[in-house]
């Protein structure tokens, strides 16, 4: 041996080093696509622009918008907090903010509101079959039921005291929604459309998603859970019950009966004692 240096095994060294640079392109195209995915089917970060939904959401605030589970038919519920797209121009000539290059790249994997985006945040008070009314200040009833809304703004009432925001008696028609902002007094929602195009209804497929979690900033965070008071006893008669239903659940009685007596006047009389208990 002529105490040379032994030769460095393969794979070692400035090899290592010139591996990880040729996968880091790959990594950040795997990591884009999965965050497409996520921002597409699951999960997206919303920033809160106004003060119409207080004090449940603060100007600033980022929610997580929960985009998975209506693509296996979820419907949005009495109670939900959800992002929707503007329906007809509620937005007005409030226009879409103008974000800068760094903006742009977080809107683009979903950690902020995608660029040109016009999206809104209401709850969810009344669903498709609901009668939703409010005369004067209130309370709110759904389908002959008051709502108790302690996350209404300190302050305001139910509903407005003019005309137009404390006056509605409406039924909600099927694939439709009814939004109203928590912040009563500071919130364009379906009552202030009743008279456009929209009869101050939301298309369910204009909405998003359910903000399901305030996920910044960190001393904010907070769970959104629907209100107690929609799961009050005889709130959802009136929706889940059409004629039809009602029809029905009261024919199936007499069906039954009518049936049973037919059996017993065929069977033979030894039978017809032998079953009964």
């Amino acid at each position: 041996m002529d105490g040379g240096e032994a030769p460095e095994p393969p794979g070692r060294g400035g090899g290592r080093q010139r591996s990880l640079w040729k996968e880091l392109p790959i990594l950040v195209v795997v990591a884009l696509v999965l965050a497409l995915i996520i921002k597409t089917f699951l999960v997206q970060a919303f920033s809160i622009p106004s003060e119409s939904m207080q004090n449940t959401l603060q100007p600033g605030d980022r929610v997580l918008v929960d985009k998975l589970t209506p693509w296996f038919g979820s419907k949005p519920a009495r109670g939900e907090v959800v992002v929707f797209h503007d329906p007809a121009d509620w937005l007005g000539d409030e226009g879409a903010p103008h974000p800068n290059a760094v903006q742009k790249a977080l809107g683009f994997v979903g950690l902020m509101p995608a660029a040109g985006e016009r999206d809104l945040i209401k709850r969810v008070i009344a669903v498709a079959g609901d009668r939703v009314e409010c005369q004067g200040t209130g309370p709110v009833k759904v389908n002959g039921k008051p709502l108790d809304e302690p996350y209404v703004y300190a302050g305001n009432t139910p509903c407005s005291a003019d005309d137009q925001g404390g006056r509605f008696a409406v039924t909600v028609p099927k694939g439709k929604i009814w939004v109203m902002g928590d912040h009563r007094q500071n919130s364009y929602d379906s009552r202030y459309h009743q008279n456009d195009e929209t009869r101050g209804f939301v298309p369910v497929g204009n909405v998003v998603g359910r903000a399901f979690v305030v996920a910044w900033p960190v001393g904010r965070w907070a769970t959104l859970p629907v209100p107690h008071t929609f799961g009050q006893p005889g709130i959802h008669a009136a929706a889940a019950a059409g004629p039809g239903a009602l029809g029905l659940a009261g024919a199936l009685p007499l069906v039954l009966w009518r049936r049973g007596r037919r059996r017993r006047d065929t069977l033979p009389r030894g039978r017809g004692v032998l079953n009964r208990r």
